[in-house]
């Protein structure tokens, strides 16, 4: 008995290792969660002090205020809540838009530092080591002032084909409206995608079996072609256009990219799809040289190379940068307050915390909407990471 209490009264010795570890971990516990109890009655008390009323109530309140771009219908009688939804589309308009172009420039960028051409390796280069060490606020701030704010005026401004229009006032440009063939048209879009999708499985499967590459998009396209046709005959034309007219000092009709949209992507596109170039390009010389030299022993052409062979391998590589980089999209995109673009930080955290004074409501609001974009873009990659995952065999 007197060996068991000696060796139970060491296990919880301080001198114990392990006992050490729990207790530490138990303190900082208690630490964190006493500075959190006195920062909610600091806060408490300071509101009541005050005077200012917490809770989400404000939601429903009048904006009365404007918006010069709303993807939603909105007017200065809405509510706060609709004014969060305005600013919530916007933010994700602008992320889907610099993520799609930053992706495709880089792309293009990357491939082209590897390129045997001298002059094109050197201008992509060039592109890469100047954009990526210019500040993006700097960047918003040239094509905002510099460039877009210095084109002429509506009534001087530079046209196409009286179409589409470009002023100071933003690119006005037709905008589709809905008509009575738009079922029929949908109908045939999506009978050409599940023919697709059967048609490129069966290629593929004839490939492994055979080793013979067949197409799959010669046939969409006719496809596309032919059923969109009927459908337009059948049923009659899936949207009308409506075109920007000149009415007095500015247009009317049609929709508008605002210059501070343009800016902002032009700016966070551009600079974001350096780094991007830089991962593309580590990513691609990441795969083994062995792996080029297997598919030219094969007779592969170099697009069908680095398509079938090289990206495949080079993606497991570039996905876990690449998530961050999208992530910084997504929080860089806040840098919209400093030229009045109407996002989440500039409406929301900006003149609906001003005019209601509900600091804590809107901020936490703010920072969780950004904390859900970023972890849904996160978790997306994540499971595209698993699924172009090479199996070991």
């Amino acid at each position: 008995m007197s060996h068991r209490r000696l060796a139970l009264k060491g296990a919880l010795s301080f001198s114990n290792p392990a006992v050490r570890a729990w207790l530490f971990q138990i303190l900082a516990v208690l630490a964190v969660l006493a500075v959190a109890i006195y920062l909610f009655h600091n806060t408490v008390t300071n509101l009541s002090t005050r005077g200012i009323t917490s809770g989400f109530a404000f939601l429903d309140r009048s904006a009365g205020f404007g918006i010069v771009q709303h993807l939603i219908d909105y007017d200065e009688g809405d509510t706060y809540g609709r004014v969060f939804l305005v600013g919530l589309m916007n933010t994700l308009l602008v992320s889907g838009l610099c993520i799609v172009f930053a992706s495709l420039l880089g792309f293009f960028l990357g491939l082209a530092r590897l390129s045997d051409n001298w002059l094109l390796r050197k201008l992509s280069t060039l592109y890469i080591e100047t954009f990526r060490n210019i500040p993006p606020l700097l960047q918003i701030f040239f094509w905002y002032f510099a460039v877009l704010r210095n084109l002429p005026g509506p009534r001087q401004a530079v046209d196409a084909f009286d179409l589409a229009f470009l002023s100071n006032r933003g690119l006005y440009i037709p905008a589709p409206q809905i008509a009575e063939g738009m079922l029929a048209l949908l109908a045939a879009l999506a009978c050409v995608a599940v023919i697709t999708v059967g048609l490129f499985r069966y290629n593929r499967k004839h490939q492994m079996k055979t080793g013979q590459l067949r197409r799959t998009w010669p046939v969409t396209l006719a496809l596309l072609v032919i059923l969109s046709g009927l459908a337009h005959i059948i049923a009659g034309p899936a949207m009308h256009w409506d075109i920007p007219t000149l009415q007095g000092f500015n247009f009317r009709g049609g929709m508008v990219l605002i210059p501070e949209l343009a800016a902002l992507t032009l700016a966070l596109s551009i600079y974001t799809s350096a780094f991007i170039a830089e991962i593309i390009r580590a990513g691609i010389q990441a795969v083994p040289f062995g792996q080029h030299e297997a598919a030219r022993s094969l007779g592969l052409p170099n697009p069908v190379t680095l398509r079938q062979v090289i990206i495949p391998q080079a993606m497991r590589v570039i996905i876990p940068p690449l998530t961050s980089q999208y992530l910084n999209i997504v929080k860089n995109s806040s840098l919209a307050a400093a030229i009045g673009y109407p996002d989440m930080v500039s409406l929301f955290a900006g003149t609906v915390l001003n005019q209601t004074g509900q600091a804590i409501e809107t901020i936490a609001i703010t920072m969780s909407v950004y904390l859900i974009i970023s972890l849904t873009i996160s978790l997306l990659m994540n499971i595209y990471n698993r699924r172009i995952a090479l199996v070991e065999r």
